[in-house]
């Protein structure tokens, strides 16, 4: 659905708007949501998050926010900040949470190495900052091959270019990626 067909649908009928917006984009939003919350939310929390995400995103389109672009990259993006930002609200809550049972001290026992998981998330936040640094349209293009696995016919029209010109983007965005971390001491 392009822009142009939103917005004639939305000035035709708003209830019929948000409805082909739920039918066109629902899957997309809830796989999004899915895949941030699986680990750690409940299925209402997800159902909730999907809630969240098409009210927001109604709202932009009262307020004509959902006209100038890319209508499912928008989708995307607000799917994609919504359910990390439920993410952090249930992480946080998780992580506050005191046993007073000393019986459930025993499930405190675990594989998992505080220090590893701490430098994997520093280096995945340093990651994305520096991926943003490079700009558009080259953080996006790198964004969605290697963190959503699209393929480059797909990023080509989210970033209305060709797929060659997407493919040899991502090959010069990936040389000044590395060049970035390396700067910072990152190697492959």
């Amino acid at each position: 659905m392009t822009s142009s067909e939103l917005k004639t649908l939305y000035h035709t009928s708003v209830s019929g708007c948000h409805r082909a917006l739920m039918q066109e984009y629902g899957r997309y939003v809830y796989s999004i949501i899915f895949n941030k919350l699986r680990l750690c939310g409940t299925q209402e929390d997800i159902e909730e998050c999907f809630s969240d995400v098409f009210a927001d995103i109604f709202i932009k389109l009262d307020e004509d926010q959902l006209f100038g672009g890319d209508v499912k990259s928008l989708i995307g993006t607000v799917a994609k900040r919504t359910a990390i930002d439920r993410f952090r609200s249930l992480t946080a809550a998780q992580s506050h949470m005191v046993s007073t049972d000393e019986n459930d001290m025993s499930e405190l026992a675990s594989d998992m190495s505080v220090e590893a998981h701490a430098e994997r998330s520093e280096l995945r936040r340093l990651l994305l900052s520096k991926i943003e640094e490079l700009g558009e349209p080259d953080s996006t293009i790198l964004i969605q091959k290697y963190y959503y696995n699209r393929k480059s016919d797909e990023i080509a029209k989210s970033v209305s270019m060709t797929a060659s010109s997407v493919r040899s983007r991502c090959t010069r965005a990936m040389g000044k990626l590395r060049a970035k971390l390396a700067e910072i001491g990152i190697t492959e």
